[in-house]
C-alpha cells in the first residue's frame, strides 16, 4: 500500500487540512539540492496482449529517475493577437494583480485575482493526516512554479491600436477597472504582425492596419528578430510564445509543400501561399528556441512543424484554449458513459459577440472550430463497446452564430440525448453563459506556467545512461485544449479528469509520490 501522509510540526499544525507553504518529501527515493529535485519512481502499467485466443492481462512495473531544476527562470510570454480581447485582458490583468489592485462595481468591490487558473487557484490532495483526512496543497506547490507577477509580457497584432483602447475596445473589464490601468495599458503597441486575407474573414481587414512587410521568408526572419530583440530587453531567460489570434482556415497538408520540415523551410523560402501565418509564427518560434503554443483550432501543426519540433527539441502544445462548452461536454460525457448511459446526440449551439464570432461567421473558419469542438467525446464513446458497436457515435451538431449585441459574454447552449434503462429517454439541457476571455485567459497562464515547469523536467528509466526531455510534442498540456496535440502514434485523452490526473500524477512522480489511487485501505478494513 502506497500512501502518502501529512505531519505537523508543532505549533497548532497538528490537525492538518490545507498546507499553504513549501513542502519536502521524506524519503529515501528523493534527494534534494540546491539546483534539482532527484526522485526515483517506480511507474506501474498494466499491458493486455492476445495470443493464440488467449488474452493476458500483465502488471508491468518500470524503475525511472526524474530530474526537476528548482531554479525558475525569469520567463516573457509573447503572444500573437496581443491587441485582440484575450491579448488585452491577459495584459491588464497581470499587471492589475501585479499592483494589487481593487475596484468598484454596483455589487461591491472586488480584488485582482487569478481564478480559473488550475495552477493559481486549485488545489492538489497530496495525503493525509494522522486523523486520516485529506490534506491539500495548492497546485503550484507540487513543483517550483514561475510567479505568473513576474511575467513579461509582448507580442505582435494586425491592428496598431495601443492597449488601453484595445482593452476598451474589448469591453470585459469592469470600467472602474479599466481606468485604473488605461494610462499603462496604453503605452503598450503590439509589434507588426502577418495577415494573409486568404486564412482569415474577410470582415477582419478593417483591423489590418499593421503589418509585417516582405515575402513569408522575411516575415519569419522578422519574427526571429523580434523574439530576439524581446528576450534581450526584457532580460527574460526563455520566451513563450502563445497564438491567441484569429481562427484560421485549415491549410491544406501537400507532398512536397509542408510534408516534411525541409520541404516546409522550402516553401515558406518560395513564398508558397498555402502556408498560414500561424504556422508561419511557429516555425519562427522553433528556430529561435522558443517553446509554442497554438490557442485555436486550425492545424498549424502541420507535419513539417512537428518534424522541425522534434529535430530542434523545442516544445509544441495545442490546440484550441478549452474554456467553456468544450470543458463541461468532456465531464458530462465522461460522466454519462462510465454511469452506462448511451448519449444518443449532442446539440451544441453558442453565439457571441466579440471580434473571435465575428471571424467565426465565416464557413472556412468555423468549420476549423467544429472540427475542434466536434472530436472531443471520441475516446469516451471507444471506451463502452457494451453500449455502442464498432464505428458508431452520437449524433453531434456543433453552431456558432455571431451576435454583436452579447459582445464577450458568450452564450452556450447544450442539449444530450440519452437512452437509459429499458428504452427510456433522458435528456439534459444546459445554458451556460461566459465570459469567453475571462475563461480564456487564466488557461493562457497555465499553459505558460506548465510548458515552462516541463522544460526544467528530465527524466530515465532504469539502464538508460542519459537523461532526457519529455516528447517535444507536449501532451501533458491536454487538460487545457479541445483538440489534444499528441505524438504519432499516442492515443487522445479527451476525459477531462483523465487529463487532470495526469497532470498531478507526473508532477507527483518528480517528488517520489505514487499516484492518488483513493483506496484509503486503511479505513475499509476492521480497526482491532
Amino acid at each position: 500500500l502506497q500512501r502518502s501522509r501529512a505531519i505537523g510540526g508543532g505549533g497548532g499544525d497538528e490537525q492538518l487540512h490545507f498546507l499553504q507553504r513549501d513542502f519536502e518529501v521524506e524519503s529515501p527515493d528523493v534527494t534534494y539540492t540546491d539546483d534539482e529535485i532527484i526522485s526515483k519512481y517506480v511507474y506501474e502499467r498494466t499491458e493486455v496482449t492476445s495470443e493464440g485466443g488467449k488474452v493476458r492481462v500483465k502488471p508491468v512495473r518500470e524503475s525511472f529517475t526524474f530530474k526537476t531544476g528548482r531554479k525558475v527562470p525569469k520567463v516573457g510570454i509573447m503572444l500573437v493577437g496581443l491587441g485582440g480581447n484575450n491579448g488585452t485582458t491577459l495584459t491588464a490583468s497581470l499587471m492589475a494583480n501585479k499592483k494589487g489592485l481593487t475596484w468598484r462595481t454596483k455589487e461591491g468591490e472586488h480584488q485582482s485575482n487569478f481564478f480559473g487558473s488550475v495552477t493559481q487557484a486549485s488545489t492538489v490532495r497530496i495525503g493525509a493526516n494522522a486523523e486520516g483526512e485529506s490534506v491539500y496543497v495548492p497546485f503550484k506547490n507540487l513543483l517550483p512554479t514561475l510567479d505568473p507577477c513576474e511575467l513579461e509580457i509582448g507580442g505582435w497584432d494586425i491592428s496598431s491600436m495601443p492597449l488601453g483602447d484595445a482593452m476598451n475596445r474589448a469591453k470585459v473589464l469592469d470600467y472602474d477597472l479599466q481606468r485604473q490601468l488605461y494610462d499603462d495599458m496604453q503605452k503598450i503597441v503590439p509589434l507588426p504582425s502577418v495577415h494573409y486575407s486568404d486564412f482569415i474573414a474577410s470582415n477582419q481587414s478593417e483591423r489590418a492596419n499593421n503589418l509585417l512587410e516582405g515575402d513569408k521568408q522575411q516575415q519569419m526572419d522578422k519574427i526571429r528578430g523580434d523574439i530576439r530583440d524581446f528576450k534581450k530587453e526584457k532580460g527574460v531567460d526563455k520566451v513563450i510564445v502563445v497564438w491567441t489570434a484569429n481562427t484560421e482556415r485549415f491549410a491544406e497538408v501537400q507532398a512536397g509543400l509542408n510534408d516534411s520540415a525541409q520541404n516546409l523551410l522550402a516553401s515558406i523560402s518560395q513564398n508558397q501561399d498555402e502556408i498560414s501565418p500561424s504556422t508561419v509564427f511557429a516555425v519562427a518560434s522553433i528556430l529561435e528556441g522558443a517553446s509554442y503554443i497554438n490557442g485555436s483550432p486550425q492545424n498549424t501543426f502541420v507535419p513539417g512543424v512537428i518534424e522541425l519540433a522534434e529535430s530542434k527539441g523545442v516544445f509544441i502544445g495545442g490546440d484550441d484554449f478549452k474554456s467553456g462548452q468544450t470543458k463541461l461536454k468532456s465531464v458530462l460525457v465522461d460522466f454519462l458513459i462510465s454511469a452506462g448511459i448511451k448519449v444518443r446526440s449532442i446539440v451544441s449551439y453558442n453565439h457571441l459577440g466579440n471580434n473571435d464570432g465575428k471571424n467565426l461567421s465565416d464557413p472556412s473558419q468555423f468549420r476549423s472550430k467544429e472540427i475542434s469542438k466536434s472530436n472531443v467525446v471520441d475516446d469516451m464513446v471507444e471506451s463502452n463497446n457494451i453500449l455502442y458497436q464498432p464505428g458508431e457515435r452520437p449524433d453531434h451538431c456543433v453552431v456558432i452564430k455571431y451576435v454583436p449585441h452579447v459582445a464577450d459574454s458568450k452564450r452556450a447552449m447544450d442539449e444530450y440525448s440519452s437512452e437509459i434503462f429499458m428504452g427510456g429517454t433522458n435528456t439534459i439541457v444546459i445554458h451556460n453563459t461566459c465570459e469567453d476571455s475571462l475563461l480564456a485567459s487564466p488557461i493562457i497562464l497555465d499553459l505558460v506556467i506548465l510548458m515552462e515547469l516541463c522544460e526544467r523536467i528530465t527524466l530515465k528509466k532504469e539502464g538508460q545512461s542519459e537523461f532526457q526531455r519529455f516528447h517535444p510534442v507536449l501532451s501533458l498540456l491536454s487538460y487545457l485544449l479541445k483538440a489534444p496535440l499528441v505524438p504519432s502514434g499516442t492515443p487522445i485523452v479527451n476525459a477531462l479528469f483523465a487529463q487532470r490526473q495526469c497532470l498531478i500524477n507526473v508532477f507527483r512522480a518528480c517528488i517520489g509520490l505514487g499516484p492518488e489511487n483513493m483506496m484509503m485501505l486503511e479505513h475499509k478494513i476492521a480497526k482491532h
